[in-house]
């Protein structure tokens, strides 16, 4: 792909659609991550204590409490059982991402997902091609190797090194570690693999993944005959091979809805089509005869 052909996606969209429908999804998953990093810092910083605690653990308006379940599994692995307010805290988070797909929290709340779209957009920008290669598995592998960690050392791992965790400390107490750690993730994700942090190392993905495994919110290709092999929601897409089979599987009877856990729910790939193939849906909705007919290779998308 072409330095030029990188600087032109998402430009069809915006001539057919206009600015606002082009970029809405971007906007409202920026608006999140800010509020939510805002809600956590006001606190500190002028005494308004809407949110008192951090993404790990926290608690809003002295009343509902939210408790990572990652960390949750690495204090139990530590040998610390939990208090009853943090047991409900998980279950609460566990209930709504088991609900609105796992990996959401990484794309609307995540504070580091900005810095690693940066380096997403740089990399296409600058056409920077090739680097390193990592399976996808490497996070699970990353992840269970920090439940072990936590067991051996009685402390939760993750958290020592966690760049969420170092950006709000950061952000609160100042210093350089803060700068450094975002620094080489941003730097990372640039020059050594694209969208490998997010893709193939960071274990609180692979966590929400896993809980988002049957999630009923769903990114669909519910237009996908209109399809025109753009390959615009490919470029933009942090898991871009996830969207193969709901595009094409009219040739296989494959659902247009995307199943994939790896799926962060980041509504990009709507942003950036121009013929509107792409909504969010639900995994149980029904189809219309006319998707049941494309979904079963009677109306096949061009190839």
């Amino acid at each position: 792909m072409s330095l030029l052909r990188n600087t032109s996606i998402g430009k069809d969209a915006l001539a057919a659609n206009g600015w606002w429908k082009s970029h809405q999804w971007l906007v409202l998953r920026r608006t999140s991550q800010l509020s939510l990093l805002v809600l956590f810092l006001i606190g500190p910083w002028a005494g308004i204590w809407i949110v008192k605690g951090n993404l790990s653990s926290s608690l809003t308006l002295n009343t509902l409490p939210l408790t990572d379940p990652y960390i949750l599994l690495q204090s139990l692995a530590a040998g610390h059982w939990p208090q009853a307010t943090a047991l409900i805290g998980a279950t609460v988070v566990l209930t709504f991402y088991a609900v609105l797909g796992g990996r959401t929290y990484c794309s609307w709340v995540c504070p580091i997902n900005p810095i690693t779209d940066l380096a997403a957009w740089l990399r296409l920008r600058l056409g920077i091609r090739g680097g390193a290669h990592l399976s996808r598995d490497t996070r699970y592998w990353i992840l269970a190797m920090t439940l072990v960690v936590s067991g051996v050392t009685g402390t939760v791992a993750w958290e020592w090194i966690n760049p969420v965790t170092v950006m709000h400390r950061g952000l609160l107490f100042g210093g350089v570690l803060f700068w450094a750690v975002v620094l080489i993730v941003f730097l990372f994700d640039l020059f050594v693999m694209q969208r490998g942090w997010c893709g193939r190392i960071c274990p609180v993905g692979a966590a929400y993944s896993l809980i988002g495994f049957k999630s009923i919110v769903r990114i669909s290709a519910k237009n996908r005959s209109a399809c025109n092999d753009c390959a615009d929601c490919y470029a933009v897409c942090p898991e871009p091979l996830i969207l193969k089979a709901p595009l094409k599987g009219g040739t296989t009877g494959s659902s247009p809805v995307v199943l994939s856990p790896n799926c962060t729910n980041c509504g990009r790939c709507i942003d950036v089509c121009s013929k509107d193939v792409f909504i969010f849906s639900t995994r149980i909705r029904k189809f219309s005869s006319t998707e049941q007919n494309t979904a079963s290779g009677q109306s096949q998308p061009s190839v």
